[in-house]
């Protein structure tokens, strides 16, 4: 089913609306939550509320993009249960690091993931990203938004999970200098 048709079900408030975005999108949602929790049962939480979400979002949005807008609910969702998650128990794992990255070259007396929440760090990230070379983009979006192995990224693109390493720590220095210069961090 297109999008516009599954966007106009929701816009006339029928519950098919929720299956038939679970059918074309639910794999890649859960793709999103699990590279997020990696656990099944919270990915799966956080796919169920995805489409509650979606279900309260529309109307009155109308989504561009239904697909990501999918995902970035899922992506909120699952980073809102990760934190609830590792409050009790901070460790390891992939997106612990994910954050520790980022938070090398987005120094703030708050957490990462509420300063990334902000709307102006959000602005001026978009617009850092939006300047990127096509490959540097894809490489820090697969790492920080859907939050890739590098290991898989590297796979994707037919480099070395080296080459993936240089890329992202060289764009990580460029936001931080982006981000001095544009003010929000001093």
């Amino acid at each position: 089913m297109k999008d516009e048709k599954i966007i106009g079900l929701y816009w006339q408030r029928d519950e098919s609306a929720i299956a038939e975005s679970e059918k074309k999108y639910g794999a890649y949602c859960f793709a999103v939550a699990e590279n997020i929790l990696h656990d099944r049962e919270d990915s799966e939480e956080a796919l169920s509320d995805t489409w509650m979400r979606s279900w309260n979002s529309i109307p009155p949005k109308k989504p561009q993009n239904l697909k990501l807008f999918f995902a970035k609910i899922t992506r909120n969702l699952a980073f809102d249960r990760f934190k609830v998650k590792t409050a009790e128990k901070r460790g390891g794992g992939e997106t612990a690091l994910i954050i520790g990255e980022l938070g090398e070259c987005v120094p703030s007396a708050f957490c990462v993931e509420e300063e990334i929440a902000g709307k102006e760090l959000r602005e001026s990230i978009n617009s850092f990203v939006k300047g990127l070379s096509l490959r540097e983009r894809n490489v820090f979006i697969r790492r920080y938004f859907f939050a890739e192995k590098i290991g898989d990224i590297a796979k994707r693109y037919g480099i070395s999970e080296n080459n993936v390493s240089v890329i992202l720590s060289r764009t990580r220095k460029k936001l931080k200098t982006h981000l001095e210069r544009e003010g929000d961090f001093l």
